[in-house]
């Protein structure tokens, strides 16, 4: 057993949705008792930083139920069954945005909550940008506004909470240390 390694005992998923799986699992401790753990299976997702060729970052503003308020986010979404996160970013950019790229950077990849879920997020970066004349609709459950900000501005919204989310307060970080914009 490594050293911090909690051996499963008993597993059972207790809910599965579109989006996470439930499941509390029975596990031994490295001091041999016993506890439960509850985790969230995702499927893992991506997030796009997007900069324009003014030298502003696209950002999309939704409703977030689990907040009950709207927020302001680098374009995002899950990764489907089998698919690559790369055609994933550009998918979601496209969808959100209306704007797609031949170009993608990976910046990092990180969990997003790794004291009860798997979800891996990979971020990417483009400046590459292109308008397109017919962008894929939008899911059907999912409205947005574009709002382009410069890194000063995009700063503010973090100290205002409009941006209150680890990814996009992780972009602007990394914009602002990369000093890129």
């Amino acid at each position: 057993m490594k050293k911090f390694e909690e051996k499963t005992l008993k597993s059972e998923t207790i809910f599965e949705g579109k989006i996470v799986k439930l499941q509390v699992d029975d596990v031994r401790l490295p001091n041999g008792k016993t506890s439960k753990r509850e985790l969230i299976k995702h499927p893992g997702a991506v997030a796009i930083i997007p900069i324009t060729k003014d030298n502003k970052i696209i950002f999309v503003e939704q409703y977030r139920k689990p907040l009950e308020k709207s927020i302001i986010e680098i374009p995002a979404g899950k990764l489907e069954p089998g698919e690559d996160p790369e055609r994933t970013a550009i998918r979601e950019l496209e969808e959100e945005t209306g704007y797609t790229t031949s170009k993608l950077t990976k910046v990092a990849s990180f969990y997003t909550s790794p004291g009860f879920a798997d979800e891996l997020m990979h971020i990417y970066i483009t400046s590459d940008l292109e308008k397109l004349e017919q962008p894929p609709a939008q899911d059907e459950d999912e409205f947005v506004e574009l709002i382009e900000l410069s890194l000063d501005e995009a700063k503010r919204f973090v100290e205002a909470e409009r941006i209150h989310d680890a990814k996009t307060n992780f972009a602007v970080l990394y914009l602002e240390t990369q000093e890129l914009l």
